[in-house]
């Protein structure tokens, strides 16, 4: 047991925490959010269209990281990350499914499963003796084999194939969710199943993971809250006043195909998107509610992220991330900067604030060395622990870098390619010809002035490193067309 667990350790024996049949094993609740951007959330945006008082709890409680990061711009290769504490291009999981948009080039091979062989976060806790319970959005496999049970979950609610649900209101269609009365909407039915399961195991440790099919799409929302949110925004400045949409850089097109002008949304004011937003912060306070109901608040662990950043260039567009660059399918900051918090009691200060950059394959060793249970560093090789961090916000973690590979062609608009960040300085590879894009995101968080020709000593030494990462996790790229000229390759 480290030293670093010793202030947890003493509050759950003081008896201030809920029983447990194991004595001093810290409940986890983790929610997930499913393309929530990093300016949604009021705790990181305090003059968000979207109300999120209840998320703002967590942010209250624990520790708020200014520089979190998904491990891919897109959802699924995400959530094989924070399940395995690997990055999602060791095992080829850079995307599940490619898409109805093609490119240049054809993208990198496909993974659309979450392997048996990994020992899942899920099934770590369940050899300590935990419940473990899914709910909501699954999409790490095809067939039941590969769905939360075979993956170390005792229950699942509503996990299966689909990355969206057919419809967010009842009948759900869903194999593994029961309808409920007609109408009955997603997000509320997930909570009432989680607090359920949350009463039947307050007497021992328990892990749930509530990861949300909110506020991906269809864009649906409750009809009084659309309401709400329409006259909301009819107190705000008009679009002929004030533009909803700006220009966004445009992709590469068939021949003879014309392309469609891409546009991201720049201001936040749709009226379905804040009714779904509410819909799921509603369903975070209904969990934390019961969490205090139970007498359990004290001896839980609150993890709070998003899969992806916002939904700001295609498919409606419901979300800016502004000042953030791009969003989902982009490897600009909006597209993999994300909300990230933990509320561990007895450990973080509450309202504390961390600048230090960490990654979702964090997550596992973190919430193994929180738990009191044994590093497993054979699966969660590309993971740090954040108990330092969380002690303590200006503590540095062991690792210069963090990198990204997305070898694929978005539906969302962005470009095949991958990042590396050192320090303030983020360099973008671009990898259907090779160039380069250099920024400083402590002065230029929307990555607006590149800095590739200007510093060529950084572009070289950082594109080295990244190189040698590609090498490291047996990286896959772009493969040509039949007759078709030849990717660039690192």
């Amino acid at each position: 047991m480290t030293r670093h667990l010793l202030p947890v350790l003493a509050l759950f024996a003081s008896g201030v925490a809920a029983t447990c049949a194991a004595a001093g094993k810290p409940n986890v609740v983790f929610f997930l959010v499913d393309d929530l951007g990093y300016m949604d959330i009021r705790a990181y945006n305090p003059n968000s269209f979207y109300e999120t008082p209840h998320c703002d709890r967590i942010a209250a409680a624990g520790m708020r990281f200014t520089d979190g990061y998904a491990a891919n711009p897109v959802c699924s290769p995400t959530r094989y990350s924070i399940m395995t504490g690997r990055h999602p291009s060791r095992p080829d999981a850079t995307n599940f499914f490619s898409g109805r948009r093609g490119g240049l080039f054809q993208p990198a091979p496909l993974h659309d499963r979450m392997d048996l062989e990994e020992h899942t976060l899920a099934e770590a806790f369940k050899d300590a003796g935990y419940a473990t319970c899914f709910a909501g959005k699954w999409h790490l496999g095809p067939t039941p084999e590969f769905w939360p049970t075979k993956q170390g979950f005792d229950v699942n609610i509503g996990g299966h194939s689909r990355g969206m649900p057919r419809s967010f209101f009842s009948p759900y269609h869903n194999p593994r969710l029961p309808d409920g009365p007609k109408g009955e909407h997603l997000a509320d039915r997930l909570a009432s199943d989680s607090v359920r399961f949350i009463d039947s195991n307050k007497g021992k440790p328990f892990f749930l993971y509530l990861s949300f099919y909110s506020v991906h799409t269809p864009l649906q929302g409750k009809r009084e809250l659309v309401a709400k949110y329409r006259a909301k925004a009819d107190t705000l400045p008009s679009p002929d006043e004030k533009p909803e949409f700006g220009s966004e850089e445009q992709v590469w097109q068939p021949k003879g195909r014309k392309a469609s002008p891409r546009r991201v949304r720049i201001r936040q004011r749709h009226a379905v998107y804040g009714a779904m937003m509410e819909s799921m912060d509603t369903a975070v306070g209904r969990i934390l509610d019961a969490l205090d109901r139970n007498k359990l608040a004290s001896n839980t662990i609150v993890v709070f992220m998003s899969d992806n950043g916002g939904l700001s260039t295609s498919e409606g567009s419901p979300t800016s991330n502004l000042p953030l660059r791009g969003g989902k399918g982009w490897l600009y900051e909006g597209g993999i900067r994300e909300p990230y918090m933990i509320a561990a009691p007895g450990l973080t200060r509450p309202g504390s604030v961390c600048a230090h950059p960490v990654t979702s394959t964090d997550f596992y060793p973190t919430l193994l060395e929180l738990a009191g249970l044994p590093p497993r560093p054979l699966q969660h090789l590309d993971g740090h622990s954040l108990v330092p961090l969380l002690r303590d916000p200006s503590a540095k973690l062991a690792r210069k870098s963090l990198h990204w590979h997305y070898p694929h062609y978005s539906n969302q608009g962005g470009f095949p390619g991958g990042a590396i960040r050192q320090g303030d300085y983020k360099l973008i590879e671009r990898f259907e010809d090779g160039r380069v894009h250099l920024y400083n995101l402590e002065k230029d968080l929307g990555e607006k002035v590149d800095l590739a020709n200007s510093d060529p000593a950084r572009v070289q030494s950082m594109r080295r490193d990244l190189h040698s990462w590609y090498e490291k996790v047996d990286a896959k790229f772009l493969q040509p067309k039949p007759g078709g000229p030849m990717p660039w390759r690192p």
